[in-house]
């Protein structure tokens, strides 16, 4: 009996066990069986995962949805600004053309104002007024954002006003500036005008403080002249009158050599041989020194060595002297010559003509021998190398005759070839003359016009200086 009861008590807590499990079993749906458990689970898992796929499609769908409605919202706030960004620049586009406006018109009332234009000045006040009313209106178009409904036309407009206004500046400059330079222009003239007065006045003072000045008429300068008067300055006056005639006889020989097809430079070289040159053109003074050479032959003595012509006692010398130079000086030389063939100035023209002029120069330079034919026979040529020569020799012989007013009357000198150089004695004729080499380096090549001296004033001789 005892052994029986704990066996009982045991098969019933089991049994209650195992009638809890079936209920928890049944609450769950799944049968008691483990393989149909096992099915169950399986099934139920296959629902989910549909469940769950079905769920994300679903998704995917809506997403979709949201992106396409995004994009046309991005496509709108882009056109937006871009509409925006137009209508600005329109805006700027005008309010640039209304300031080149303005300033346009600012210029024309400035260029009205001098010289005064009173209708000139009120209509570009009018203009000017207008443009800034218009920027004034552009300026509460931009704060109650009142843009341009079609910005490309607004600013293609404002660019051509923009031109334009530059284009009326740019107009308004020029005539601003033709203005000027006919201002200038008109100074230039006046300031021209004054400066030939100044010229003149110059030229009057130098006359009066250095009567050696060349420019102007001989007679004009020596005019009023008197014996008690004279002086070496006239001196001068008449040798620089007699230097630049003999120069520009030079010059007329020069070229009727050229055009006889001499050798120029062989002839040079035969004045003065072994001389170095600076410059090929300097060669003009070796004619230059021959012409001076022949036509002072003679200068110290006062007859000039001609035949046959009268010399006067040495008190008389002064005033017989003087008044040949007083006769002749206003006088042109051809018609001097005609009116009186025989006096000493035409012997001396004719000496010196014969002497100056070869007879192979002669009909080299005209083809014949007619004008050395006319002078030998007391008669003078009226060519233009004659009277070019009649023109220098008159100058000679003037400074002759005032040699011989001077007493003790004036000496001619010269300097010798190879001679040091000496700025007491010489004066050198080239501009670009070797002053400064060593004396073994340079000295004279030779005299071209020769000095004087006049009591105790030495007027310098020109010489050519040349290297060693």
């Amino acid at each position: 009996m005892d052994s029986v009861k704990p066996a009982t008590t045991s098969n019933v807590g089991g049994l209650v066990r195992t009638f809890a499990k079936v209920l928890r079993i049944r609450a769950a749906g799944i049968a008691p069986d483990n393989g149909k458990i096992r099915r169950l689970k399986s099934q139920n898992k296959l629902k989910d995962d549909e469940i769950n796929g079905n769920g994300h499609q679903h998704q995917g769908k809506i997403d979709s949805i949201t992106d396409n409605g995004d994009l046309s919202k991005s496509f709108a706030d882009e056109d937006e600004k871009l509409r925006n960004r137009a209508a600005m620049e329109a805006f700027l586009a005008k309010l640039f053309a209304s300031i080149s406006s303005v300033k346009a018109d600012y210029a024309q009332l400035q260029m009205a104002q001098a010289p005064y234009d009173p209708d000139g000045i009120q209509a570009a006040d009018e203009l000017v007024v207008s443009e800034l009313k218009r920027l004034s209106e552009l300026k509460q178009c931009y704060l109650k954002k009142q843009m341009d409904p079609s910005p490309q036309v607004t600013q293609l407009l404002a660019e051509i006003q923009e031109q334009q206004s530059l284009l009326k500046t740019y107009g308004i400059m020029g005539k601003k500036l033709e203005s000027q330079l006919k201002l200038k222009d008109s100074e230039i003239t006046f300031l021209k005008e004054k400066l030939k007065e100044s010229e003149a006045q110059s030229r009057i003072l130098e006359k009066k403080l250095n009567p050696s000045c060349v420019s102007g008429p001989l007679s004009v300068l020596l005019d009023d002249l008197h014996l008690s008067g004279l002086n070496p300055n006239h001196f001068i006056t008449v040798l620089r009158y007699a230097g630049k005639s003999i120069r520009s006889f030079v010059k007329v020989m020069i070229e009727q050599m050229k055009s006889a097809g001499w050798d120029i430079h062989a002839a040079a070289d035969s004045i003065e041989p072994n001389v170095v040159y600076t410059k090929p053109n300097d060669k003009c003074f070796a004619f230059e020194c021959f012409v001076c050479r022949e036509m002072f032959d003679g200068f110290q003595i006062p007859n000039f060595s001609l035949p046959n012509v009268f010399e006067p006692e040495r008190d008389q010398r002064q005033s017989y002297f003087f008044s040949r130079f007083t006769e002749l000086k206003s006088a042109k030389p051809m018609e001097f010559l005609c009116q009186k063939p025989r006096s000493p100035f035409g012997k001396f023209c004719r000496a010196k003509y014969l002497k100056l002029v070869h007879p192979k120069m002669e009909s080299s330079f005209f083809g014949d021998l007619n004008q050395r034919k006319l002078v030998n026979a007391g008669g003078y040529p009226e060519t233009p190398f004659f009277a070019t020569f009649a023109e220098m020799a008159k100058r000679v012989w003037l400074l002759h005759c005032l040699a011989f007013s001077f007493e003790p009357e004036a000496s001619i000198f010269q300097v010798k070839r190879g001679c040091r150089f000496s700025e007491v004695y010489m004066e050198s004729v080239a501009n670009d003359a070797p002053l400064t080499l060593p004396v073994d380096m340079s000295g004279v090549g030779f005299t071209v016009v020769p000095g004087f001296r006049i009591g105790k004033t030495v007027i310098q001789c020109q010489v050519y200086l040349s290297p060693a």
